[in-house]
This record gives structure tokens, C-alpha cells and sequence, in this order.
């Protein structure tokens, strides 16, 4: 992988995860009570060997660059190694980022400079997957192709919101959709469609020509369909063929819970585009449970990212029989560092760094980030709280969507979001 070079694109407004967005960009969105959304496609680079990596972001992005640096320092200049935060620079006129293509066609001399460079990976920085693009590249050699994009299998009827594919029984793409009413069905499957997961494997030569000769702003709008009967445009079947090696603990007939080596990891197929609240939120509670739909704890595909320097999370009070109700317990849920527990409960829930739950407190399928204060009495159910939050003593968020929508977004599943220092101390 020494001759492919990364590109994610982080410039996304992401307004339909607003409030989440209003002060970040949306690949730096916490997920998962350790990470923001744009380690999961750093991780998967390194993973798969990928050490030439350029972050192209645009909007709110100082906590993006921020977290880049923390956490993200470990590539080594002198073995050709480097990730690059590329800000938007007009060099080919008088305008920002226009599109993922003209992103890219912005700081196409940085590819042409780079002599080492045979292939280009276009990666977006706010997906949860785990993929190894080693195998995709391979795929895409053996075939011949010049362009290839990752494809995944989704309900037809959930297809309008992706672009979708037609392909030949060889997986050549014959024809591209974006978003299209009436999305076309796999060959023999009329309850499914292949849709684009917005990652494209160019050979450099072809991406440079491509951008030079077309003049549309978005790769899966303007530039792919424009490329077929031009190049030989490959799909790659994701959940057949990415295939990663893990161990994972699973759950026996038994019950009892033992650590296996799986050639194919449970999550190797898991892909969420998290666009919106509802599939953020879904995205997060995917996490919890004894066998989780993504798994966060494989050894051999890490997750990397930058950790504040906290204690462990603490769970104190038993006092069930002194004070009915006072235990501090977390059930089927993932609790981050600094995090304290103090005789309420947490069931189904995420919670990020430095988060206090106090006395009485009940927290039910809720993800909870960085630096927020549970007071006593609260009951929270169905809630994304955002950073910087003291709740006061009381505070009842998801039992009442109706009351919620008066001054909280409240999504169409009924989950209420809190933004970032609403409630002050």
C-alpha cells in the first residue's frame, strides 16, 4: 500500500446532525464514548497499511485540526509517511470547496508531485465501518478497473437516499443513480439495491485526467456517471468481500462467554452512514449489548484516537436497602474515562469522558459526551446530550417528546438532542 495515498473528505456542513454540528464539523462528532467519527477512517488507513493520508477540511474545522494533532501524531516524515491537514486555498480560483471532486481537483498538484503515487483512495470521514482497503485494492488490480467503488446491499426501499449502482454478473458498473424515486434491484433480488458507500479507489493517472477534463463539483453527482463507457468502472461487493481477521468474545448456547480468533469478524459487513440524528444515535446504541453490532474491543483492527489523560470511571453507592434505588450500575453500556456513577443507574447508554451521573438518576438508550453533570433525580431516556451540560436537579429530557420539542430538536424516532451548554451550572 507504500503507492496509495488516502484522502478523506472532512468538509461536510452535516446540517442534519445540527445541534451536534453547530460548533464542529461533522467528521469530528464524538461517537462511541471514546472517538470522534473521523478515527474510524484514520484507523481503517493504518490498518490496512495505508501511511499517506491528506484530511481535506472546510467548516468549523479548528476542532478537527485540533483532535488531528492531539491524537493523530504518529507518522514518521523520514519513511515517507505523513497526514496532512489540507485547508481550502483557492489555488484554482475564487472560491472554497464546491464538492468532494472539487476538493480534490483544488490540490491535484499535490498528486501530481508525489511520483511514488499510483493510486488514489477517496475515503469520506463521517462513516462507522471497519474495512480493509488492502483487499479492495487488490480487487481492483486483479480486475482490470481503473475506478472502483465500494457497494453495499440496503433494503430497495431504503436506496433512494444513496446513489445506486447497476452492474453486470462480472460487477462491472453499467449505469449510476444518485438518489433516484425508483431505485434499481440487484439481478434476481427485487427486494434489494446496491448502493454507494462514497469510496472510490482511482488510478492516479485516470483521477488527474478525470479532473482535468471534467468539470463537475461531486463524485457521485457529476463524476462517476460521467466516467461510464469512458473507463472501466469496477464495483466492489463490501460485505462478501472484506473480510477481517479479529478476536471477538461471543456468547455460547451455554451462556457462558469465550474469546475466539474469527477469520470473518462479526462487523466485517456493519456500514452506517451516520447523516442524521436518528442514525447517529442508532449508530451509537449498535455499540451496546453482550454481542455487539460493532465491536469496539477487536485486538488485531484497533481503533486509535487521542485520550485525554483521566482516571477510571468510578461506580459508587449500594445502599439498596438504606436508600431504596441508590447503586451506582451500568448495564450494557459503554462508559468512558473520568466518569462517575454515584448510586444512579445507566442502562443501554454511552457515555463519553468526564461525565457524572448523581444520586437517583436513571439514564435508559441515551448517549451522553464529554464534561456533563447528571444532578440528582434525573430521569433521561432516548437523549443525546452534547457537550459542557449541568442538568439540574429534576430534569426529566425523552419522557415527554411533546414538552421536548418545545425546546429541544426532536428527531422524527423521537429522540430529543440537548446542544452544547444549554444547561449551565
Amino acid at each position: 500500500m507504500k503507492d496509495t495515498l488516502a484522502i478523506i473528505m472532512a468538509g461536510g456542513k452535516g446540517e442534519r446532525l445540527a445541534p451536534l454540528t453547530r460548533d464542529r464539523s461533522k467528521p469530528s462528532v464524538p461517537f462511541g464514548g471514546a472517538y470522534r467519527l473521523i478515527d474510524l477512517t484514520l484507523s481503517n488507513a493504518v490498518n490496512s497499511g495505508i501511511y499517506k493520508i491528506m484530511v481535506l477540511p472546510q467548516y468549523k474545522s479548528q476542532s478537527l485540526v485540533d483532535h488531528l494533532e492531539a491524537g493523530w501524531n504518529i507518522f514518521s516524515y523520514d519513511l515517507g509517511h505523513f497526514l496532512r491537514i489540507v485547508s481550502p486555498q483557492m489555488r484554482t480560483g475564487e472560491r472554497w470547496y464546491q464538492g468532494t471532486a472539487d476538493s480534490v481537483r483544488q490540490n491535484a498538484y499535490l498528486l501530481q508531485r508525489d511520483q511514488g503515487l499510483s493510486h488514489v483512495l477517496i475515503l469520506s470521514g463521517d462513516h462507522v465501518y471497519k474495512m480493509d482497503y488492502s483487499l479492495f485494492k487488490r480487487r481492483h488490480r486483479k480486475s482490470g478497473a481503473q475506478v472502483s467503488i465500494a457497494v453495499i446491499e440496503v433494503d430497495r426501499a431504503m436506496a433512494c437516499a444513496y446513489g445506486v449502482v447497476e452492474v453486470d454478473q462480472d460487477f462491472n458498473i453499467r449505469a449510476f443513480h444518485e438518489k433516484p424515486q425508483d431505485p434499481v434491484c440487484i439481478p434476481g433480488d427485487p427486494n434489494r439495491a446496491l448502493a454507494s458507500m462514497g469510496i472510490y479507489l482511482f488510478d492516479k493517472k485516470v483521477l488527474l485526467d478525470i479532473l482535468a477534463k471534467i468539470e463537475g463539483t461531486d463524485f457521485g453527482h457529476d463524476i462517476i456517471p460521467t466516467l461510464l463507457g469512458k473507463y472501466r468502472v469496477m464495483a466492489y461487493p463490501y460485505k462478501a468481500s472484506n473480510r477481517i481477521r479479529d478476536f471477538n468474545w461471543v456468547t455460547g448456547k451455554s451462556g457462558r462467554r469465550r474469546r475466539v480468533l474469527e477469520k470473518r469478524s462479526g462487523d466485517s459487513g456493519y456500514w452506517r452512514d451516520v447523516g442524521d440524528l436518528d442514525a447517529y444515535w442508532n449508530a451509537n446504541m449498535d455499540l451496546c449489548g453482550v454481542d455487539p453490532y460493532f465491536n469496539l474491543y477487536g485486538q488485531l483492527w484497533p481503533l486509535r484516537t487521542y485520550r485525554r489523560q483521566l482516571p477510571p470511571a468510578k461506580f459508587v453507592f449500594d445502599q439498596q436497602r438504606e436508600a431504596p434505588h441508590r447503586a451506582g450500575r451500568a448495564l450494557e453500556s459503554l462508559v468512558g474515562q473520568g466518569c462517575i456513577i454515584s448510586g444512579a443507574v445507566v442502562r443501554s447508554s454511552v457515555l463519553s469522558p468526564n461525565v457524572v451521573v448523581q444520586s437517583w438518576s436513571q439514564v435508559d438508550e441515551s448517549v451522553i459526551m464529554d464534561d456533563v453533570i447528571v444532578g440528582r433525580h434525573c430521569r433521561l431516556k432516548k437523549v443525546i446530550i452534547d457537550k459542557s451540560n449541568h442538568l439540574p436537579e429534576g430534569t426529566e429530557i425523552g419522557v415527554n417528546p411533546r414538552r421536548d420539542a418545545e425546546r429541544f430538536t426532536v428527531t422524527p424516532r423521537g429522540i430529543t438532542v440537548v446542544p452544547k451548554g444549554y444547561f449551565k451550572g
